[in-house]
């Protein structure tokens, strides 16, 4: 990974937990005439009590709030990067993203989505709920940016990276977080395979491909990318798909790893040429090559202080690591 990083042109990084600070609140509900706020909730917080998500600790916690409890569902099945289905009081309910709902034959209200749209304009991300073949209502969750992201942004453009967001969420609320950010180039709405897809396509065009995540959906990826970077404060195979681990899930830790490498490979080029001079000056003289004309040949003493030079060269130097800032 140390190796790989210098060569990176590319970050193709995921929005939440990485980006964002991976700890959303829900900022509004709207309900469908169909059903009440609290039915709405409770059905949503009932299927997101089985998932990780950092959405899905939003919703829970909520509703919580709210007091209102999460009751046993059945058939639970979930669609990484896209939602969840299950069975609520014997009948069928889906959350998720627009897509996936759509793909389950429930038509979304031209009123609704007028109202979602408005809400990812302002960077929230919109959770869908339906029962049967009916939208009862949908969650909107905003994930404030993480402190530490736009300086970290900042600093990988003055070394040259393009930096592309990667996402499973809305491209309106990408759009807008990236606008913010000014992040050069946003892919939304990506499964898992479409953001290994992502990875290939840029790979394809002769890029060097860093990927940083923090999900289960990140991890084809990070696998796929030259070097993947995990956040510390993610899931478990995101950071066993990954090279490199940033404990605290700073992103100015991907400005220091390659800042590192570059010294790190800098350095060893250097020692490469210490290592070698001493060899490519002296071994031609112990030949006699300079004898027919100097009369000179290399004595054993001298021989073996040039060995010795050519070590202490490339540890010394080596040792100038210690001494660099990131």
């Amino acid at each position: 990974a140390i190796e790989r990083a210098e060569k990176i042109t590319h970050l193709l990084t995921d929005k939440t937990g990485t980006l964002t600070a991976g700890r959303p609140r829900v900022t509004d509900v709207v309900c469908a005439k169909t059903s009440t706020p609290e039915r709405l909730i409770k059905i949503a917080a009932s299927l997101e009590s089985n998932s990780e998500h950092p959405l899905a600790r939003a919703v829970v916690e909520y509703a919580r709030e709210k007091s209102l409890s999460a009751e046993a569902i059945k058939d639970f099945e979930s669609v990484t990067g896209g939602g969840i289905k299950a069975k609520f009081n014997g009948r069928e309910v889906f959350l998720g993203n627009g897509k996936f709902i759509e793909d389950r034959n429930v038509v979304l209200p031209d009123d609704m989505q007028e109202k979602a749209s408005a809400l990812q304009k302002k960077a929230q991300t919109v959770i869908w709920v339906a029962e049967g073949e009916k939208v009862i209502g949908m969650i909107a969750v905003a994930d404030p940016i993480k402190k530490t992201t736009p300086a970290a942004v900042r600093n990988l453009h003055a070394m040259g990276i393009k930096i592309v967001m990667i996402t499973g969420d809305n491209r309106r609320t990408a759009e807008a977080i990236a606008a913010g950010l000014g992040i050069d180039d946003v892919r939304a709405g990506l499964d898992p395979q479409g953001k290994q897809d992502i990875v290939r396509e840029f790979k394809a065009r002769g890029a060097m491909v860093m990927v940083a995540g923090d999900g289960i959906n990140d991890a084809p990826a990070l696998a796929e990318a030259e070097v993947g970077i995990a956040m510390g404060t993610g899931t478990d195979v995101a950071i066993e798909s990954a090279g490199i681990t940033l404990v605290k899930g700073d992103l100015n830790g991907i400005v220091k790893a390659i800042r590192l490498s570059r010294k790190v490979m800098e350095n060893i080029r250097q020692n490469l040429f210490f290592a070698f001079i001493y060899n490519a000056l002296g071994v031609p003289v112990a030949a006699g090559v300079l004898y027919p004309f100097l009369g000179i040949l290399l004595s054993p003493m001298l021989a073996g202080a040039a060995m010795s030079f050519s070590s202490v060269s490339v540890i010394s130097n080596s040792l100038r690591l210690r001494k660099i800032r990131l």
